[in-house]
Protein backbone atom coordinates (compact mmCIF):
# COMPACT_ATOMS: atom_id res chain seq x y z
CA UNK A 1 0.00 0.00 0.00
CA UNK A 2 1.24 3.35 -1.03
CA UNK A 3 1.67 6.09 1.77
CA UNK A 4 0.34 9.73 0.61
CA UNK A 5 0.77 13.21 2.20
CA UNK A 6 -2.89 14.44 1.11
CA UNK A 7 -5.70 14.79 3.96
CA UNK A 8 -7.13 11.36 5.08
CA UNK A 9 -10.62 10.40 3.53
CA UNK A 10 -12.01 9.55 6.88
CA UNK A 11 -13.63 12.23 9.22
CA UNK A 12 -12.73 12.17 13.14
CA UNK A 13 -16.43 10.68 13.38
CA UNK A 14 -15.74 7.98 11.48
CA UNK A 15 -17.52 9.82 8.12
CA UNK A 16 -16.34 10.49 5.00
CA UNK A 17 -15.07 13.41 3.31
CA UNK A 18 -16.46 13.96 -0.49
CA UNK A 19 -13.01 13.30 -2.58
CA UNK A 20 -12.61 16.04 -5.16
CA UNK A 21 -9.70 15.41 -6.91
CA UNK A 22 -8.15 11.78 -7.56
CA UNK A 23 -4.64 10.49 -6.09
CA UNK A 24 -1.68 11.80 -7.85
CA UNK A 25 1.90 10.85 -8.49
CA UNK A 26 2.82 14.00 -6.44
CA UNK A 27 1.34 13.03 -3.00
CA UNK A 28 3.08 9.87 -2.78
CA UNK A 29 5.33 10.02 0.75
CA UNK A 30 8.16 7.64 0.69
CA UNK A 31 9.01 5.62 3.74
CA UNK A 32 10.75 7.17 6.83
CA UNK A 33 14.68 6.57 7.01
CA UNK A 34 14.57 5.75 10.63
CA UNK A 35 18.74 6.57 11.41
CA UNK A 36 19.78 3.63 13.70
CA UNK A 37 22.62 4.18 15.49
CA UNK A 38 25.70 1.97 13.77
CA UNK A 39 28.10 1.93 11.22
CA UNK A 40 27.67 5.42 8.25
CA UNK A 41 25.06 4.06 5.70
CA UNK A 42 23.33 6.81 3.48
CA UNK A 43 21.52 6.76 0.43
CA UNK A 44 21.09 9.24 -2.12
CA UNK A 45 17.70 10.48 -2.67
CA UNK A 46 16.40 12.23 -6.21
CA UNK A 47 13.95 14.61 -4.92
CA UNK A 48 11.52 16.84 -7.22
CA UNK A 49 13.35 18.81 -9.39
CA UNK A 50 16.06 16.86 -9.87
CA UNK A 51 17.60 17.58 -6.67
CA UNK A 52 19.49 15.19 -3.97
CA UNK A 53 18.81 14.52 -0.63
CA UNK A 54 21.18 12.45 1.83
CA UNK A 55 19.06 9.59 3.85
CA UNK A 56 20.89 8.72 6.74
CA UNK A 57 20.26 4.84 7.55
CA UNK A 58 22.76 4.54 10.16
CA UNK A 59 25.53 6.46 11.69
CA UNK A 60 27.87 6.91 14.80
CA UNK A 61 28.89 10.61 15.24
CA UNK A 62 27.21 13.48 16.12
CA UNK A 63 28.14 17.72 15.76
CA UNK A 64 28.03 18.47 19.10
CA UNK A 65 27.62 22.60 19.86
CA UNK A 66 27.24 24.30 23.39
CA UNK A 67 24.31 26.08 23.98
CA UNK A 68 25.93 29.29 23.05
CA UNK A 69 26.43 27.46 19.73
CA UNK A 70 30.56 28.61 19.97
CA UNK A 71 32.19 25.67 19.55
CA UNK A 72 31.18 22.56 17.49
CA UNK A 73 33.00 19.31 17.33
CA UNK A 74 32.61 15.76 16.23
CA UNK A 75 32.12 12.93 19.23
CA UNK A 76 30.95 9.40 19.35
CA UNK A 77 27.29 8.90 20.50
CA UNK A 78 27.10 5.90 22.90
CA UNK A 79 23.62 5.32 23.33
CA UNK A 80 19.95 7.19 22.12
CA UNK A 81 18.35 7.52 26.14
CA UNK A 82 15.15 8.49 25.10
CA UNK A 83 13.20 9.85 21.75
CA UNK A 84 9.73 12.03 21.85
CA UNK A 85 8.88 10.97 18.66
CA UNK A 86 8.17 7.15 19.48
CA UNK A 87 9.14 5.82 23.35
CA UNK A 88 9.75 2.37 20.82
CA UNK A 89 12.63 4.42 19.10
CA UNK A 90 15.03 4.67 21.66
CA UNK A 91 15.05 0.90 22.75
CA UNK A 92 15.03 0.54 18.79
CA UNK A 93 18.06 3.32 18.68
CA UNK A 94 16.20 5.34 16.07
CA UNK A 95 17.64 8.96 15.88
CA UNK A 96 15.09 11.30 14.97
CA UNK A 97 15.20 15.02 15.93
CA UNK A 98 14.62 16.13 19.19
CA UNK A 99 16.00 12.33 20.46
CA UNK A 100 18.36 12.46 22.91
CA UNK A 101 21.77 10.62 22.92
CA UNK A 102 24.66 10.26 24.91
CA UNK A 103 27.73 10.80 23.65
CA UNK A 104 31.74 11.80 25.25
CA UNK A 105 30.87 14.88 25.84
CA UNK A 106 27.33 14.16 28.02
CA UNK A 107 23.84 14.26 26.92
CA UNK A 108 23.04 15.83 23.83
CA UNK A 109 19.30 16.91 21.90
CA UNK A 110 19.75 16.05 18.23
CA UNK A 111 18.78 19.66 16.07
CA UNK A 112 18.53 18.19 12.95
CA UNK A 113 17.25 16.11 10.55
CA UNK A 114 19.26 12.90 9.76
CA UNK A 115 16.56 11.29 7.20
CA UNK A 116 16.63 14.64 5.37
CA UNK A 117 19.90 16.58 5.74
CA UNK A 118 22.59 13.29 6.39
CA UNK A 119 23.97 14.73 9.37
CA UNK A 120 23.31 14.33 12.85
CA UNK A 121 23.70 17.72 14.46
CA UNK A 122 23.00 18.07 18.90
CA UNK A 123 23.12 20.64 21.43
CA UNK A 124 24.27 19.98 24.70
CA UNK A 125 21.94 19.30 27.82
CA UNK A 126 22.35 19.71 31.84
Amino acid sequence: MTRSQKRSVRKASGGRYRVAIKKKKRDLARPAAQTMLGETRKKIIRTRGGNRKIRLLSYRYANISSEKGRKTKKVEITDVIENPANRDFARRKIITKGAIINTEKGKARVTSRPGQNGTVDAVLID
